[in-house]
């Protein structure tokens, strides 16, 4: 058990190094969405809209910049992880493998993964919270963050199954721009006039912006809706280690004794 958790404290701290390298996706957390959250809330009308609520039975009516600008931090959300957790996932494919051949569980891999993507949305999820908290107060701030960190979450496995089936980074990108667009535009009740249309349901960001729109608005949990959220996270996440533990399996017949030193040994070849 020492040895494993020392095989995890290393696999984690490296992937939390491959996150930190990412120059571009930090950038975009630090610029793009603070840019964005601001031009909507300033540029879109205050024109009330009406927004239902699902898991309540019930319709909010916020004004059409606090509703903008949700949905649009989720986007942006979505877009910063998923990108994140692409290029962290595709960048350690050849890593990953000496890591196990080295001796290194592909468990404590994966958890260190999934643990560095529950890192990373938590503290992206926050940074955007409190931003949106500058301009307009929500009647639950913290069922507000929840709500952005489930849908970060959704989209951080969907970085992972992605990286599992491309290696460019521009197509990568390019389709999470595409599934994140879609998903929300579809559910932006200022471009959507339908957008409590009964399909939304099976959207993968649903979830997250139900939770986030009734934390503005309502007093009232939507605790299904976190659960939702929560099972979307975990299938994407299931897909991703699925694809992550067959392109590190090694057809090596025995496998090294994994020790710190020699997954150290390992990290370190070119």
């Amino acid at each position: 058990m020492t040895r494993w958790c020392s095989c995890f404290r290393t696999a984690l701290r490296f992937a939390l190094i491959e996150q930190a390298r990412n120059r571009l996706a930090l950038l975009i957390v630090v610029l793009f969405v603070p840019l964005w959250t601001t031009l909507a809330f300033t540029v879109v009308a205050r024109t009330p809209l009406r927004f239902r609520i699902r898991p309540v039975g019930g319709t909010v009516v916020m004004d059409g910049n606090i509703l903008v600008q949700i949905n649009g931090a989720l986007q942006a959300l979505s877009l910063v992880i998923a990108f994140m957790m692409f290029v962290a996932t595709a960048r350690s494919a050849l890593f990953d493998q000496r890591l196990v051949r080295a001796g290194c569980p592909r468990s404590c891999l994966a958890l260190a993964k999934c643990t560095s993507l529950l890192l990373v949305a938590a503290l992206v999820a926050a940074y955007t919270t409190a931003w949106m908290h500058l301009f307009w107060r929500p009647e639950q701030p913290l069922v507000l963050a929840a709500g952005m960190f489930t849908g970060a979450l959704v989209y951080g496995g969907i970085g992972i199954v992605l990286a599992a089936v491309l290696r460019s980074e521009l197509a990568g990108m390019f389709l999470a721009i595409v599934i994140s667009s879609i998903d929300l535009v579809l559910q932006n009740p200022l471009i959507n006039p339908n957008s409590d249309s009964p399909l939304v349901r099976f959207l993968p960001a649903y979830a997250a912006v139900q939770t986030s729109v009734a934390a503005g608005g309502l007093r009232v949990v939507p605790t299904s809706c976190l659960l939702l959220g929560t099972v979307w996270a975990a299938a994407m996440a299931a897909l991703g280690m699925a694809a992550f533990a067959v392109r590190t399996r090694t057809h090596r017949p025995r496998r090294a004794q994994a020790t710190p030193t020699r997954i150290e040994q390992a990290a370190s070849v070119p």
